[in-house]
Formats: C-alpha cells, sequence, structure tokens
C-alpha cells in the first residue's frame, strides 16, 4: 500500500506565472528509499515542502491535485496534523538547530519537550536516536562544535525522535565532504531498515545510484521518469534534463558492457564487476 500518493499536483508560488510543480503523479511504498533529482532550478525543494505541507500551508499561491501522506490530505490538515507523520531534515543543518541548547542530548530532547512528552518515553527516545544515528559519543557536545557531517546526523537524529514514518531530506549532504556525505548515506541505508519511508533530493548521482531503490527525475516541474536506478541511468537523453549519469555507468557504456537479460547498465562497482565476470 502506498504510504506517499501524489495525484496531478500543480503549484506556482505568490506573484509569478510559472509552474513549479506541473501535474506530478506518483506514489511511493512504505519503507522505499526513493531518491529526488533535477537541476537546481527542477523543483526538488519545492516537491520536498509539498509533501511536509508546507506548500500550501506556509509557502502559499495557486495549488491544485492532492498529496496524501499516510491517508492524510495534506490541503485538509494542518501542518501540527501532518508533521508526525512527516520529518523535514533541511539542507544546511545550521538552520536546524535551535541555538538554545547546549549538548546534542538537550538538542534532540527539544522537539520533544515541546510536544509535552513523559519524561521516561522522551529519555527511551533519546537513546533510540543517538544509537540509530551511531552519535552516542557526542552527546554531551555542543551541536555547533561538530563537523557538518555529525551535524547533520544530529539534525536527523531530533526529526527521527518524533517518530516520524515518513522523513524527506532536502539535499543533505550538499555542504560535506566525502566522509560527511558517506555517514549520512550509511545513516539513511539504517533508517530504511527499521521501516521508515526516506524522499532524498541530491546532486550526488553516484551515491543516489549506489543506496536508493527507485529515483524521480524531474525538470521544470514536471515527472520525466520513475524507477530504479539501473533503469533511470540508462536512459540515453538524461544530458537533455542536465543529468549526469553515474561514473561507472559511463564506464560501462563506453566499453559496451550491459547486463545481457535486460540491455541495462551497472550503476555501481558491485554490478560492473558481476557483468564483467559474467563476459570473462
Amino acid at each position: 500500500m502506498a504510504i506517499i500518493k501524489v495525484e496531478n499536483v500543480k503549484y506556482k508560488y505568490p506573484d509569478t506565472d510559472k509552474l513549479v510543480l506541473n501535474d506530478m503523479t506518483f506514489d511511493v511504498e512504505q519503507g522505499e528509499f526513493i531518491g529526488l533529482i533535477g537541476k537546481n532550478t527542477a523543483g526538488k525543494s519545492t516537491l520536498c515542502f509539498a509533501l511536509a505541507g508546507l506548500v500550501p500551508h506556509f509557502f502559499k499561491g495557486a495549488y491544485g491535485g492532492k498529496v496524501l501522506v499516510n491517508g492524510l490530505e495534506v490541503r485538509q490538515h494542518e501542518i501540527g496534523e501532518i508533521s508526525p507523520h512527516v520529518g523535514l531534515v533541511f539542507e544546511n543543518p545550521f538552520s536546524q538547530m535551535t541555538g538554545s541548547k547546549y549538548t546534542v542530548y538537550e538538542e534532540i530532547a527539544f522537539g520533544l519537550e515541546n510536544m509535552g512528552i513523559d519524561r521516561e518515553i522522551i529519555v527511551n527516545r533519546i537513546e533510540e536516536s543517538l544509537e540509530l544515528l551511531d552519535i552516542t559519543e557526542i552527546k554531551d557536545k555542543n551541536p555547533f562544535d561538530l563537523s557538518g557531517g555529525q551535524m547533520q546526523r544530529v539534525a536527523i537524529a531530533s526529526v527521527i525522535a518524533l517518530k516520524p514514518s515518513i522523513l524527506i531530506l532536502d539535499e543533505p549532504t550538499s555542504q560535506l565532504d566525502p566522509q560527511g556525505t558517506e555517514e549520512v548515506f550509511k545513516v539513511i541505508e539504517n533508517l530504511t531498515k527499521e521501516g521508515i519511508t526516506i524522499i532524498m533530493a541530491e546532486h550526488k548521482i553516484d551515491k543516489m545510484a549506489g543506496y536508493t531503490d527507485r529515483i524521480l527525475l524531474i525538470h521544470e516541474g514536471k515527472l520525466i521518469d520513475f524507477d530504479t536506478p539501473a533503469k533511470l541511468f540508462s536512459r540515453e537523453d538524461l544530458q537533455d534534463y542536465g543529468i549526469i549519469a553515474p561514473a561507472v555507468t559511463r564506464i560501462s557504456q563506453s566499453l559496451g558492457i550491459q547486463n545481457k537479460e535486460n540491455g541495462l547498465y551497472p550503476v555501481t562497482l558491485k554490478e560492473l564487476s558481476r557483468e564483467m565476470g559474467d563476459k570473462r
């Protein structure tokens, strides 16, 4: 059963004429890790905001169609009703820190305390989030003394502690080095094993190819394709949408290495090694 349903969604910001989301329709199943790719002007962030209810409740403008999360139609429910189901992590972790807490532990507790949750439950959720995000050893540090990767994991932990069934991340690794990026992707992979549905907008194509179940490609507000990494990155017209296929895929294309059963190109080193082994 689909945990997210997007039906013919159209949206444009106030005082503009161009649709940022143009007749989008797709479903996401529970526990999937969905990648969202496209150029900077494609509408990725706006789609993230729409799934979290910020569009149309916070960002006004012309809105049509339906977004349903966990059976709730976003337009008919306030953000306060949607937020227990959908957690949103912004691109810059600095913007997610409250600035009023002196330790990572207190930062994660902030949202739970505002919800009026019992102390015993708060403690249990914080401990679970610290362990899940592998940041227990930094729980007593100041959030602003952390590396970018650590801070982003704290931002994710503060959202995960609220127990959303859907987690939306808007380019969470854009300001991180390779190590920080790998940390975040490993964490997201672990979250999907917990049954959490992930939507991640991201420019790091090679990472998306290796971790996601399906990838949604959008261009100028329109849904171009929504398929597995192998099928999507085997398209011959990706550059028309400002997308460069993963390095492994480009190497495979230059060498003519394809899956003999479906004709698709490898997207990871593991897949490439397997296909090359089959050729020997």
